[in-house]
């Protein structure tokens, strides 16, 4: 802790975002960065606390205090080191995570003004990336072999760590790169995929072989899968947990399922059909897929130019919709939430140690939009197969006298949203599995149900440790 007395004197310093006027007519990242000085100046907030609660909260178990007394000190390297050995890819938490670590700061908790642990990790894994302080490895080959089926955030980490660790890592993705979720349903707003792009090479240089384009599924009828004692073994129709590996993954010792929650949260109200009316990650993926330099055809394109548009849900990925809207042109954007509007700064119903639910004010909310809470979705209407507005209705809810879920009741009369573009944006369906042989490991999301980026890492990482213990039995 080289300035103890920091954190009485220098306030909590934001890089901020670009101008709304310039950054809603490009996709360009809109988080700034702080000069040097100033990067290292708010690293010096931070107290070395005797019971670092950051360190505690992060599903990553960053060290915090640790990295940021180095960056502080101008030790960018040393800083970069110490964040390699708890985060693979702190290029991409310190963009878009919520810093579940700055909610248990405790300059957060005393002054409201947490240490900029997120910025300052995001600015140590960049200089690491500048002046190349980002290695290869070249780990020593165990003769064992691995496959991870999607190449999302969580499989992106098991098969990091696994193939450090010595293992021949193959990842099988079925989208044309990877990424997924971080390249298909984030927007280059916040996170450029170039990115993205730049970790991948590292990863192929250290040995891990990427195959896209393939989906592999699994089917409930007879398996052959390979044992720990590298002999195949054929299981009978009367086990009930039996499923079909595809021929591709028949010679890994070990696999890991990291396919995140592809079933999207879909509203079956009156009008569903109606052209127009779209998941999140239809648009969402579409837009980056362009950015990316695919084509779409008039009759395939999703696009808000010219629209009413209304985001249906209130969480991230519909903000995420707004932003994507206003880039595309849109007339208008309104996001409904059929749950209560959030108190502003502090919730006593969820006090320390819970994540505080509070009011997020993102980026794209400030780009303009109308926000409305308490809102119940009633029936798509249209003219001639094409959406035109949503019938809604305020609602209010009441606690249920036999516990529980509370109950949903009317609070006003039903009312029309103009709309020519509606996103569903209400979060992801919890994927089931089968029961898996023993040398099946299941992480991220596809094991967890939809979660941050930050604990899909942390999953890969866990379950690499898991296979390593397996395969070392």
């Amino acid at each position: 802790m080289g300035n103890p007395k920091a954190f009485l004197t220098v306030p909590r310093k934001e890089a901020g975002y670009r101008p709304v006027h310039d950054r809603i007519h490009d996709f360009g990242e809109v988080e700034q960065t702080l000069n040097t000085k100033d990067r290292q100046e708010q690293a010096s907030r931070c107290m070395d606390c005797g019971v670092p609660f950051c360190h505690w909260a992060c599903p990553l178990g960053n060290k915090d205090p640790e990295w940021n007394d180095a960056l502080y000190h101008g030790e960018w390297e040393t800083a970069y080191k110490l964040l390699k050995k708890t985060n693979p890819f702190p290029e991409f938490t310190g963009r878009i995570c919520p810093a579940l670590c700055e909610k248990a700061c405790v300059l957060y908790h005393t002054t409201g003004e947490a240490v900029t642990n997120r910025e300052n990790e995001a600015a140590i894994a960049e200089r690491a990336f500048l002046e190349g302080y980002v290695t290869i490895e070249s780990p020593v080959r165990n003769g064992k072999k691995v496959a991870v089926v999607g190449a999302g955030p969580a499989g992106l980490a098991a098969a990091n760590e696994l193939n450090l660790m010595g293992y021949q890592v193959t990842v099988y993705e079925k989208n044309e790169a990877a990424g997924g979720l971080l390249r298909y349903g984030i927007p280059n707003f916040k996170l450029n995929k170039q990115i993205i792009d730049r970790r991948i090479r590292v990863m192929e240089q250290e040995g891990v072989t990427f195959r896209y384009g393939e989906e592999l599924k699994v089917k409930s009828e007879e398996r052959i899968v390979k044992n720990n004692s590298n002999k195949s073994e054929e299981m009978s129709n009367s086990d009930s947990s039996l499923f079909t590996l595809s021929s591709s993954l028949r010679n890994y010792d070990a696999i890991v399922i990291a396919t995140g929650t592809p079933t999207a949260r879909d509203l079956k109200a009156p009008g569903r059909e109606l052209k127009g009316v779209h998941l999140a990650l239809e648009l969402l993926s579409q837009q980056n897929r362009v950015l990316a330099g695919m084509t779409f055809s008039d009759k395939e394109r999703i696009t808000a130019k010219g629209k009413n548009v209304l985001v249906i849900g209130g969480g991230d990925t519909g903000s995420d919709c707004i932003g994507t809207a206003h880039r595309q042109g849109c007339k208008s954007v309104t996001q409904i939430e059929i749950m209560p509007k959030p108190p502003v700064g502090h919730n006593p119903n969820t006090p320390w140690p819970n994540w505080p639910v509070i009011l997020k004010t993102t980026s794209s909310h400030e780009e303009g939009c109308t926000r409305r809470w308490n809102i119940n979705t009633l029936e798509f209407l249209g003219e001639n197969g094409k959406v035109t507005g949503v019938k809604v209705q305020p609602i209010d809810w009441k606690p249920n006298p036999e516990g529980g879920r509370p109950i949903m009741v009317e609070a006003g009369e039903p009312e029309i949203i103009k709309a020519e573009l509606v996103l569903l944006a209400m979060g992801f369906l919890k994927p089931e599995h089968p029961e898996y042989p023993e040398n099946v490991f299941v992480c991220g999301d596809a094991a967890n149900g939809a979660s941050l980026v930050v604990r899909a890492i942390a999953s890969g990482k866990q379950t690499a440790q898991k296979v390593d213990a397996f395969l070392k039995r």
